[in-house]
């Protein structure tokens, strides 16, 4: 919790003290509703209010009338309050004070680990028009595709001072609610946890140029899902560009104001059909990919905005992904030679990818509790589990001309690989301390692309490693062969 939080915890606790069971006294009154004042305008102004902690404020409100209402119409002693009313009555206020306290520690407005590079992080916005690909989702024949990205690159460690940091926006209380059916108001104090990321910085010139990663979110998620892993690339002189991909992402904002959301997709009566609406799906996405990376080419070349002339190493791309994101890699990887690595962070196989494998570096990372789902014994499977999932993944693994990793983390589950061991520990880091999960997933993918993006030999990638004792490198599908 934080400290006006706490503090205001604290004040309300011992105003329902002094009022239910100190002396009948102005002055306490009075110090009472003055420090209740004092400290919640101090949380509003300092740390801002937040749904967590609803039930402290409707406490601490009721309290401050009460104590208004005794200050100024002071009632006789015989007309007090009966000692067990005003016992059941504290009592009361203690639980919801209590639940609140819970509550905001179950969802803490939590600090990001630091990025470990040399470099600060900056970051725009971008949006794109494909005039040449009638939005499919759509039943306006007319809709263009259109997609949202944000950029990320490398700034200078003393040009950020002047610049307020960005925080987590607030899509990603939206998309944590569509993933976990959650209210997500639950979730809408994530816009008040601090990134590492300034907006409207110069982009370094301490080199001419800088490779490029790409990433694609899961489905029902945001580009903005794992910003641990994207500070970290971006500390490490790497510029990596986010896509939301609409109707499939939770929420694309564009910059008219308009959005759209995430829908659905039909309920199919078979695992084949639904296979087959996966592999359009993600063919949509891999275009989606393309697209980026010729507008990119062409910002190379002359940026409307500035910033990135001549700063993109178009020869160094890599892309990488969780869940549908992590499918978005592979088929993105298998149709558009361009990118030359990738990484899936337990993502799907759908399209050609399946068939073909791939001839780009490949690292696949899957967790333990889907990994539990190969085993024919294990009746009960992971909810990301299909039938075609390990056919698929032997013939990639089997049929990929250049070097495959694949890792199985013990105690992460599907999401692991997002920020969301952070959003709340307690619910999704129950097994593994929160920031060591982190430490996971931005170590392995950094180490990946460092080695095959820069060229630098990475210890991470040769086998187990003591500082990650939960990772495994499967010895059959875990190959150098070039």
């Amino acid at each position: 919790m934080r400290l006006f939080e706490v503090l205001l915890v604290v004040v309300t606790l011992g105003a329902v003290g002094g009022l239910a069971f100190g002396p009948r006294n102005k002055k306490l009154y009075m110090g009472c509703l003055g420090g209740i004042i004092i400290i919640t305008s101090l949380h509003e102004i300092m740390d801002h209010f937040r749904i967590q902690m609803i039930l402290v404020y409707l406490v601490a409100a009721v309290l401050a009338i009460v104590l208004l209402v005794r200050i100024l119409w002071p009632t006789p002693k015989d007309r007090a309050v009966p000692v067990w009313l005003r016992s059941i009555l504290s009592v009361l206020a203690a639980a919801m004070v209590g639940a609140s306290v819970y509550a905001s520690v179950l969802l803490p407005v939590f600090t990001m680990p630091s990025p470990t590079g040399e470099y600060a992080i900056g970051t725009e916005s971008r949006h794109l028009i494909d005039h040449a690909r009638a939005e499919s989702f759509s039943e306006d024949h007319n809709e263009k595709r259109e997609l949202m990205i944000n950029i990320w690159y490398p700034v200078d460690r003393n040009q950020v001072e002047k610049h307020d940091v960005e925080h987590y926006p607030s899509d990603l209380g939206e998309a944590i609610s569509l993933v976990f059916g959650v209210p997500k108001q639950l979730f809408s104090h994530a816009d008040l946890i601090p990134t590492h990321i300034v907006r409207g910085a110069a982009m370094s010139s301490a080199e001419a140029e800088y490779p490029v990663i790409f990433f694609s979110p899961g489905v029902r998620s945001t580009r903005f899902q794992s910003l641990t892993a994207i500070e970290e690339l971006v500390s490490h002189g790497y510029i990596v560009v986010g896509m939301d991909h609409p109707y499939t992402s939770a929420k694309v904002t564009f910059p008219d104001n308009q959005s759209i959301y995430y829908v659905p997709g039909k309920d199919y009566d078979t695992s084949a059909a639904l296979y087959e609406s996966n592999v359009e799906g993600i063919s949509i996405r891999a275009k989606d990919s393309s697209l980026v990376l010729d507008t990119l080419t062409v910002w190379n070349a002359q940026d409307p905005e500035g910033l990135l002339d001549g700063k993109l190493d178009l020869e160094r791309v890599g892309i990488f992904g969780h869940s549908y994101g992590g499918a978005t890699t592979a088929e993105t990887l298998a149709k558009d030679p361009r990118f030359k690595a990738g990484v899936s962070l337990e993502g799907g196989f759908w399209g050609k990818v399946a068939h073909s494998g791939l001839e780009q570096p490949f690292m696949y990372m899957m967790t333990g509790e889907t990994a539990k789902s190969f085993d024919p014994k294990q009746t009960k499977k992971d909810k990301v589990f299909y039938e075609e999932f390990l056919p698929d993944l032997q013939s990639v693994m089997s049929k990929s001309t250049s070097d495959t990793y694949y890792l199985i983390v013990d105690h992460f589950f599907h999401q692991s690989f997002t920020d969301i061991a952070l959003i709340s520990p307690k619910l999704f880091a129950k097994e593994i301390d929160p920031v060591h999960n982190i430490e996971i997933t931005r170590s392995y993918v950094r180490a990946f692309f460092d080695q095959y993006l820069k060229g630098e030999q990475q210890l991470l990638l040769e086998g187990p490693s003591q500082s990650f004792p939960e990772v495994k490198f499967d010895p059959v599908y875990t190959q150098r062969k070039r």
